[in-house]
């Protein structure tokens, strides 16, 4: 029996129908959902549409949540295809969306799994480093390296090669390197 089908999991009672339990994992997500969307649509009531719609596709899909292994990243997956969904509806096009189409991106800020890897100031640095970075780049960055999504389904999600999706990582690597590295090497001349 794995953890999600023990009764007790909040998951295995969203699974069996339970509403209560539902409340509360709405509660655990429902800022995060928010707070990306709003990355994208800067526009509250479509935030809130696109929240609410996440949250009934995940409600429809109750008996599946035992097959989601990152649940963070399985929501703001769904989170995003709502988004472009919004966006399509919203220009009228019956196209696909493409990352052109995503003016900004702002990257939630970036918390170290080790308080001994990084110091408070260096993850404000980071932060500082990735708020810089063109909106495409930095939204496939956090795609790929935040969020550990596979580069195929960051191209396949957003309607862009491959290489794109790689160009894109390595430029902001390399940007973010090179920065971070002139941040310390100016501080050490001091």
């Amino acid at each position: 029996m794995t953890t999600i089908e023990k009764p007790g999991n909040l998951l295995h009672r969203i699974s069996q129908g339970d509403e209560r339990a539902f409340d509360q994992f709405m509660g655990q997500w429902t800022s995060k959902l928010y707070h990306y969307a709003m990355t994208m649509l800067r526009s509250k009531e479509s935030v809130e549409e696109v929240v609410s719609d996440v949250f009934l596709q995940v409600w429809k899909s109750r008996e599946k949540l035992a097959e989601v292994e990152y649940m963070g990243q399985w929501l703001r997956t769904i989170t995003y295809c709502k988004v472009v969904n919004k966006l399509r509806y919203e220009s009228g096009k019956p196209t696909f969306v493409s990352l052109d189409d995503i003016d900004t991106f702002v990257i939630p800020p970036v918390e170290a799994p080790d308080e001994s890897i990084l110091s408070h100031e260096q993850q404000e640095e980071v932060n500082k480093a990735l708020e810089t970075l063109p909106p495409k780049c930095k939204h496939v960055f956090f795609l790929a390296k935040i969020e550990r999504m596979p580069y195929k389904q960051i191209a396949t999600m957003l309607n862009i090669s491959l290489s794109t999706v790689n160009y894109h990582v390595g430029y902001a690597m390399e940007y973010l390197r090179n920065r971070l590295i002139h941040k310390t090497d100016n501080e050490q001349q001091q």
